[in-house]
């Protein structure tokens, strides 16, 4: 375990995070994590590099990381971990270990869950290929959640910091002042004046829809000529912007234990957050200082 870089904000720790998050690198931290945002190796029928476990092993490894990441967020903190889904080895049949997983790291941490997001990638490749490209028994798989829990029921959160643009119809609305007030389909009773005031945009669903078709940024341009193998599973960084925005405050902290490409650090560093980001992967480290290109004056 050791610091591998460091920026204005941040710092890259070489560690596995179960070792780094009991080491004294990160031990003034503890209680003062505003956002833990991570994606986790998923439980994939096919080892992959980066490492990942299957089953009762993957259900167990996970839990393990509940009381710890409880001890390191701030009380009115924010843990948000993306899930991906898996299926049943063989079978045209969905696994539920994700789901397991997910309710075994809340019970052995005593969260709460605040609310389930889903993130959709429109660009995805059809998957699993078997069910989806060659038999055409199944729909491709385009989607992951993402889970945000807490230790409180009311954890610092704020929707105006993501407000997207209104529509045109909405625009419309405001400018005009009319519309068909009463009672809706559902039953709902819209009144005058709740939707006549411009709120400065609309407040976004919990379904993120980003492509992920990013063939070329200072990332990959990086790592292309230093020679370095990209990390496989890189999350858009819109995705950890949104819950970087959404839950914590310029100046917060942000942790990421299962760093991989470090897409969280680079967001929180683009929005003036610090940050501490732990991989046990060398390449992935070397790669991730891309990211950070102008600030570290990389080649």
């Amino acid at each position: 375990m050791d610091v591998a870089f460091k920026t204005k904000l941040g710092v890259s720790i070489r560690g596995l995070a179960e070792e780094v998050l009991c080491s004294e690198l990160v031990a003034s931290h503890y209680g003062h994590v505003d956002l833990l945002f991570t994606s986790p190796p998923f439980p994939l029928n096919r080892k992959k590099k980066y490492g990942n476990l299957q089953g009762q092993e993957y259900i167990a490894w996970l839990a393990k990381f509940a009381p710890i990441f409880k001890e390191v967020v701030s009380p009115t903190g924010s843990i948000v971990i993306e899930l991906g889904n898996s299926w049943e080895p063989g079978s045209p049949v969905m696994s539920t270990l994700a789901l397991r997983a997910l309710l075994a790291f809340l019970d052995e941490g005593g969260f709460r869950l605040c609310q389930q997001f889903v993130w959709y990638n429109p660009a995805k490749l059809p998957s699993p290929a078997q069910w989806v490209t060659v038999e055409r028994i199944r729909v491709k798989d385009a989607y992951t959640h993402l889970w945000w829990m807490s230790a409180t029921e009311r954890p610092k959160a704020n929707n105006r910091k993501v407000l997207q643009e209104y529509s045109d119809a909405m625009k419309k609305l405001l400018e005009t002042k009319k519309y068909n007030s009463g009672t809706r389909p559902s039953e709902h009773q819209i009144g005058d004046a709740s939707f006549l005031r411009d709120h400065g945009g609309a407040i976004p669903p919990n379904v993120l829809s980003v492509a992920n078709t990013r063939a070329s940024s200072d990332y990959l341009s990086y790592c292309r000529a230093n020679g370095i193998k990209s990390h496989p599973a890189r999350m858009p960084i819109e995705v950890a912007e949104f819950f970087i925005k959404f839950l914590t405050d310029p100046d917060d902290l942000v942790l990421d234990p299962f760093a991989g490409s470090n897409t969280t650090g680079a967001a929180a560093e683009n929005l003036e957050r610090r940050w501490i980001a732990i991989e046990p992967q060398d390449e992935y480290i070397a790669g991730s200082k891309g990211r950070f290109k102008t600030i570290l004056g990389a080649g």
